[in-house]
């Protein structure tokens, strides 16, 4: 085993943005992966995905803010590029607004019970 420690020994933030319904597919694909946390949260937007008509009570609308949810997942003791690929690989449709995934780096961490900052707060 390479004493490398992954991410260049840095903390990544990997942030996606996903169909709803493939959810349960990421968080699996994550387990997968060992990665160790993630937040879920509910969020609207749009892209690439067309905007939808509708009709209520006689009078039509349109939908051009998609439901989403934005996922994040802090990762220092596993490579943050298998984790945005396992995200990719589940919430892949083939179809318009399957989503984004992000990496970023992070300056510092703390964790708020222990005081434990950097790689070992993750």
């Amino acid at each position: 085993m390479s004493d490398e420690l992954p991410n260049d020994g840095e903390i990544r933030l990997v942030t996606a943005v996903v169909r709803p319904d493939k959810l349960g597919d990421v968080k699996q694909a994550l387990a997968e992966v060992g990665a160790p946390s993630l937040t879920v949260t509910n969020v609207s937007g749009r892209g690439s995905q067309p905007a939808k008509k509708g009709q209520w009570r006689g009078e039509e609308y349109t939908v051009d803010l998609h439901q989403k949810v934005k996922i994040e997942c802090f990762v220092a003791d596993i490579p943050a590029e298998d984790v945005a690929d396992a995200i990719a690989d589940a919430a892949r449709t083939g179809e318009p607004g399957d989503g984004k995934v992000f990496i970023m780096p992070v300056d510092d961490a703390v964790q708020v019970r222990t005081g434990k900052t950097g790689r070992d707060a993750v």
